[in-house]
């Protein structure tokens, strides 16, 4: 048996699953939150190697400015250490199948709102809803 042979017998094996448009986008979501999710581990990981100690300076200003940069990396690592936990959270539900499931009102999200913000858990009017309840908390 050739090794051409072979690996035509091998992919005559397989099953082919149809999927629905809706979850063929779904797992075109899942391939760029898998991306988006390695790139910005990447980015950590070079952040971190090129992140400067707490060093100190003669001069108080150039100190200040020093800790400033570096508190303000910590926050964007910050920013995209929440930013992959959601990424973490969205591919989970896509595994389970919950994932496009509004978890407020338990609807379908609409599959743009989806591919424009994957890492959502609502339909955009249970969202617009959340943020008028929030404004009137601050009031």
């Amino acid at each position: 048996m050739t090794d051409k042979h072979v690996s035509t017998h091998k992919s005559s094996n397989k099953k082919k699953i149809n999927l629905s448009p809706r979850q063929q986008k779904i797992q075109e979501i899942k391939k760029k939150l898998l991306s988006q999710r390695k790139e910005l581990l990447l980015g950590a990981l070079e952040a971190l190697n090129e992140l400067p100690g707490q060093t100190v300076f003669p001069d108080l200003g150039d100190q200040a400015t020093a800790e400033i940069d570096r508190n303000f990396m910590l926050r964007l690592k910050g920013r995209e250490q929440k930013l992959l936990k959601k990424i973490d959270e969205a591919i989970e539900r896509i595994e389970q199948g919950t994932f496009g499931i509004c978890d407020r009102c338990g609807q379908e999200i609409n599959i743009k709102r989806l591919e424009a913000r994957p890492v959502t858990t609502m339909c955009i009017d249970c969202k617009t809803l959340q943020e008028e309840e929030e404004k009137l908390m601050e009031t």
